[in-house]
């Protein structure tokens, strides 16, 4: 059956690229209103946004989404990928500038959040998007890949030449939690070398050491180093999971990505629909219901991902029992694999 939340969930940070403050207010919704964005800082005209595929505007370094009026909200992925992978069907979300914030550059805060508030289960089925042939986007060396599955599965492989990233290539089979468990606490990254070039751009501005892993060659300078010796491609795993799930629904396929980033994800999400015959929707039984990203979930199994000094209190509100800093002002001073 389709869930939501139990009850409204919180989140305030800072956006970052915008660096602007942001308030995130997750509200319970009911069965088939999906999930929509509502920029309450908008006083006159359409302030709902559809988190869906063909709203999505073609960004390399975030998503963004935008209504026809032209309202947008960026920097959605992290969150959506903490819905799908918590099997949240239906929220709205509030939010009171264009950007979602941050947090500590994963998925991880919003999980714990949303796992903390529970589930509300709903009386209307599970509608899933399974892909039926397979479809392909490529661009330069990039591609991205949809296959048939009976559930989802995603096979990613990055490429950098730097040595602390290198190349790296994770498959995980998104059931049983397998996404809190294995991606949620992967954060964002980017070589140092890109700072400014974004900045001068107008990005980044609210990026930090503690919310986005910062690479120099062979040295990670984000205080605590990885969470994950193959953190990075993780992270991109986590990327390909908020990007799917603007499909409108529970995506039932296997995806491979090379190289790819959101614009090519959304592309592939283009292709599928526009594409005769390459996806169906159908009403989940409770075995393929089982097979889902968010079903499984176990909390106690949801990674304690690193946090600073200055979140301390966030994270005490979220886990009392376990807010512990180290000396070295991270939660966690080395990989966990």
């Amino acid at each position: 059956m389709q869930n939501t939340l139990k009850s409204t969930v919180v989140f305030k940070g800072n956006g970052l690229h915008s660096g602007r403050p942001s308030c995130m207010v997750v509200y319970p919704a009911s069965a088939e209103h999906g999930i929509w964005f509502r920029r309450t800082d908008i006083g006159l005209g359409d302030a709902m946004i559809p988190a869906m595929w063909d709203a999505a505007e073609h960004t390399n370094l975030c998503t963004r989404l935008a209504n026809t009026s032209g309202v947008s909200v960026s920097t959605v992925e992290h969150a959506m990928a903490a819905l799908a992978g918590c099997g949240i069907h239906n929220a709205l979300i509030e939010i009171n500038g264009p950007e979602v914030p941050i947090l500590d550059g994963s998925s991880a805060p919003f999980v714990r959040a949303f796992v903390k508030c529970g589930l509300r289960r709903l009386a209307a089925p599970v509608r899933a998007l399974q892909v039926v042939k397979p479809v392909t986007v490529q661009k330069g060396e990039a591609s991205a890949t949809l296959h048939p599955a009976d559930g989802l599965k995603i096979d990613f492989t990055i490429d950098f030449s730097d040595p602390a990233i290198g190349v790296q290539s994770m498959s995980l089979d998104l059931a049983n939690g397998a996404f809190a468990r294995e991606l949620c606490d992967s954060r964002t990254f980017c070589r140092i070398s890109d700072i400014k070039v974004m900045r001068t751009q107008g990005l980044a501005l609210g990026g930090t050491l503690e919310n986005a892993v910062v690479i120099d060659g062979d040295a990670i300078l984000s205080p605590g180093g990885l969470r994950h010796k193959n953190e990075a491609v993780r992270h991109k795993m986590l990327d390909v999971l908020g990007d799917l799930t603007l499909a409108g629904g529970p995506l039932l396929g296997h995806y491979i990505g090379h190289k790819a980033g959101h614009t090519l994800t959304n592309r592939l999400l283009w292709a599928l629909f526009e594409t005769p015959g390459a996806v169906r929707m159908i009403t989940c039984s409770p075995e393929m219901a089982a097979r889902l990203p968010g079903a499984g979930l176990v909390p106690d199994e949801v990674p304690q991902a690193a946090w600073s000094r200055l979140d301390l209190d966030a994270l005490k509100a979220f886990c009392p029992e376990k807010a512990v800093i180290n000396p070295r002002g991270s939660g966690q001073s080395e990989p966990r694999d």
